[in-house]
């Protein structure tokens, strides 16, 4: 059995996270931290959990937690997991955080992106970056794994196969990625009340979004040189999912058949990562609900450019779905253990 905690289990990502494992027999979750509802029942935050969960809310902390579980989630904002980590706790328990607090390598872009000073620098080296088709055997020896962003997984997973093959242009690269509402968060915010979001589309941290050098980081470790991107995300009004269309210049003429030898070269192994069929966009709508993501691609020969498109829930791949699939290779798990729900549908 499997014991674990959550910090910041009253979040989004958190729920999430409480809705997938409560529904395995091998995990039990033994702390629900939350720094807004300490002592309150867990199901009076979520209702869903009603008789689901009779446990109340708990504190964030880690160091009485490290003593009770074997893996500490951490759903909270930038900057607390962090604030909270040190080589005591390590010895102890794994960690799986879902911030960027350990996604960027370089301390200094961290800083500069995030405008916070980092409180833990000494383990960023340490840290994995939890994307499990890339770092599959490092994720399986890790003590602290950084679970990628929802917006870098969808992105990384689109145009990955392209930039591992050299068939692109990648300083020509611009990715365009819409989010539901629940990227934003739980926390009450003007920009994501109804009235603001419904009949509603719109840009956001154009040109500065934070979530840029995370994803140029990782396209750099598969280029194998400096990528710079444009990155545009917007905000759409649905409740969860992300689609991402990108754009690049190809540096040769290249067939489809080509071009799905890449891709088949990256995921035809993968459980997670389906590649669709030919003149087949990835819809958010089909992989609502899992782990799946969605991706495919159309040759553009008039611009000499292709497009390559991706779609994920951006709740579960895009973050708890993604943390129990890490989960699952720490502790020696088929990797879709308790994550092989179906895509809802409508």
């Amino acid at each position: 059995m499997i014991k674990a905690g959550i910090i910041g289990s009253t979040g989004y990502a958190g729920g999430e996270l409480a809705r997938l494992l409560l529904q395995r027999d091998d995990t039990e979750i033994c702390w629900y931290g939350s720094r807004s509802y300490i002592d309150k029942k867990y199901a009076s935050i979520y209702p869903n959990m009603f008789k689901m969960v009779d446990a109340s809310c708990m504190d964030d902390n880690m160091k009485e937690l490290a003593e009770q579980v074997d893996v500490i989630f951490t759903a909270t904002p930038q900057g607390l997991c962090a604030s909270l980590v040190d080589e005591d706790i390590l010895s102890k328990t794994k960690i799986i955080d879902l911030s960027a607090d350990f996604r960027i390598k370089d301390v200094a872009v961290y800083e500069e992106w995030y405008k916070l000073t980092h409180a833990a620098p000494q383990f960023i080296e340490e840290a994995v970056y939890g994307l499990p088709e890339i770092n599959r055997e490092k994720i399986k020896d890790a003590r602290i794994i950084a679970n990628p962003g929802c917006f870098p997984t969808c992105s990384f997973l689109s145009v990955y196969p392209l930039v591992k093959a050299g068939l692109i242009d990648v300083n020509t690269l611009i990715i365009d990625a819409k989010s539901g509402t629940s990227g934003a968060g739980r926390g009450a915010k003007a920009d994501s009340l109804y009235c603001e979001v419904n009949e509603n589309i719109k840009a956001y941290g154009v040109a500065s979004h934070r979530h840029t050098p995370e994803i140029e980081e990782q396209l750099s470790y598969a280029a194998g040189k400096p990528v710079t991107i444009s990155f545009t995300p917007h905000l759409v009004p649905m409740n969860r999912g992300i689609l991402v269309t990108a754009y690049a210049s190809l540096l040769k003429e290249v067939t489809y058949e080509e071009v799905r030898a890449a891709y088949d070269a990256c995921y035809q192994d993968e459980y997670f990562v389906r590649v669709l069929d030919k003149d087949t966009v990835p819809q958010t709508r089909w992989v609502e609900g899992s782990n799946f993501a969605d991706v495919n691609f159309k040759i553009d020969p008039r611009t000499k450019r292709i497009v390559m498109m991706g779609a994920i829930d951006n709740m579960v791949k895009g973050a708890a779905g993604q943390a129990i699939q890490n989960m699952n290779l720490m502790f020696g798990l088929p990797e879709n253990t308790g994550l092989k729900q179906i895509p809802m549908f409508p």
